[in-house]
């Protein structure tokens, strides 16, 4: 009987799927199959979050008939680059009916979608993966890493007694937000994966409420001239922990500073709050210093996680759009890549701590790699040292250690915001 319905199923006449951004009305449609697709985790029914945050133009959908059974979107948004701002397309929402799945649709929007992000500009993308195979096969590289903090306040303490001169003042988040986002601002200015924040993108998340954890603080730390220097977002609920005297929780939602002191001053704040057994931070950049300065760091129980995935959709302008902090010339040689052809050959990348100049070359590559390969170069997340050691990159010794000189980042790369 199964065998019999497997014939019939391959009898049946080819579906005529349309992929095409959503109209507005049909965004309902999208909250419905992510509700489905993502098991409530953003929401259930026609208003999700997914609708809510989603633009039409935004959108890239398939449709049997009237029906959403597959979709995708990109956020426009602006990363850092090692210093400078380039345009990413942040994709997101990506889902297919079990029904409609092993038929190749994410596969066939996906192609779509990466010759629409060139069309406009965005010559890399990012996301956050539900399953990493799925996308490695897109040419997608692992860019970042979640850096996971658990320590009591009774073992935040500093190994040389310096706990920061800064006053940090508890803030109203409506009031706060300005001085807040002027920080985030400098603090990932020479950074790199980092987003600019729009005001919705703070709202959606270090700042969106919880029920469960508690309403949302913001506490400023101000230097000695009382210029803010650096903030922390948290949360604060009773009953988490199982102590009798410190059952309370503080969940660090979001951390930045300017100055060593700061961050001290900002750690030392935490410390001070006396019922809280455990003091969590889930988005932590992979430099974070804490583990240099505490007394006894194997109590923050570090644990790292996976962060975004990066991928370079156009190779020229993405080279061009990101920051160097060196002198050098190199070829590179690029692998073919059926989902951007455009992408394949070689390419003489010339750069300076002013810019870069790319164009396209005859020349032998000096390095030869994948596209994904080129993605964990580009922000900095692997040295080409490594990946040639592990097979992914080829060319000489010192073509290698050139290549591992001109894509140094200045900090780890680091993305804390979910999309």
């Amino acid at each position: 009987m199964v065998s019999s319905a497997r014939n019939i199923a391959r009898l049946e006449p080819a579906m005529a799927i349309e992929i095409r951004p959503a109209r507005g009305d049909e965004l309902d449609q999208l909250g419905l199959l992510t509700s489905y697709v993502y098991g409530g985790a953003f929401g259930d029914g026609p208003d999700n979050l997914p609708a809510q945050s989603q633009r039409p133009e935004w959108t890239l959908c398939a449709f049997d008939g009237a029906k959403m059974v597959s979709s995708f979107s990109t956020f426009p948004f602006t990363m850092r680059a090692n210093g400078k701002a380039t345009a990413l397309g942040g994709v997101s929402v990506v889902g297919t009916l079990p029904e409609y799945r092993r038929r190749g649709l994410v596969r066939k929007i996906t192609t779509q979608a990466f010759a629409d992000m060139r069309e406009k500009g965005q010559s890399v993308a990012a996301l956050w993966a539900s399953q990493a195979a799925i996308y490695q096969r897109y040419q997608y590289a692992l860019a970042t890493q979640l850096r996971h903090y658990s320590i009591d306040t009774v073992d935040i303490a500093f190994h040389d007694d310096d706990g920061g001169s800064g006053r940090v003042i508890r803030t109203d988040v409506t009031a706060g937000l300005d001085v807040i986002r002027e920080i985030y601002k400098t603090f990932i200015a020479d950074k790199t994966c980092y987003l600019h924040r729009a005001r919705v993108m703070w709202s959606n998340n270090a700042l969106q409420p919880s029920e469960q954890d508690g309403p949302v603080e913001v506490a400023v730390c101000y230097d000695t001239t009382d210029t803010p220097c650096g903030y922390v977002v948290y949360t604060l609920r009773s009953g988490r922990v199982d102590h009798e005297a410190r059952s309370q929780e503080i969940k660090v939602r979001d951390l930045a500073w300017l100055t060593p002191d700061a961050y001290r001053s900002l750690w030392s704040f935490l410390a001070r709050h006396d019922l809280v057994g455990r003091v969590t931070w889930d988005s932590a950049p992979l430099d974070d210093p804490a583990m240099e300065y505490f007394r006894e760091p194997r109590m923050l129980h570090t644990r790292d996680n996976e962060g975004i995935w990066l991928r370079v959709v156009d190779v020229a302008p993405a080279l061009e759009g990101r920051g160097y902090d060196t002198s050098a010339k190199i070829v590179i040689g690029i692998a073919d890549d059926s989902l951007t052809p455009w992408n394949g050959g070689s390419y003489e990348l010339e750069v300076s701590s002013s810019g870069a100049r790319v164009s396209k070359s005859d020349a032998t590559p000096e390095v030869a790699l994948s596209l994904k390969t080129l993605a964990s170069l580009y922000c900095g997340f692997r040295r080409a040292r490594d990946l040639a050691h592990w097979g992914y990159l080829e060319g000489s010794e010192g073509a290698i250690a050139k290549a591992s000189q001109i894509f140094a980042t200045r900090h780890a790369p680091h993305c804390p915001d979910h999309f």
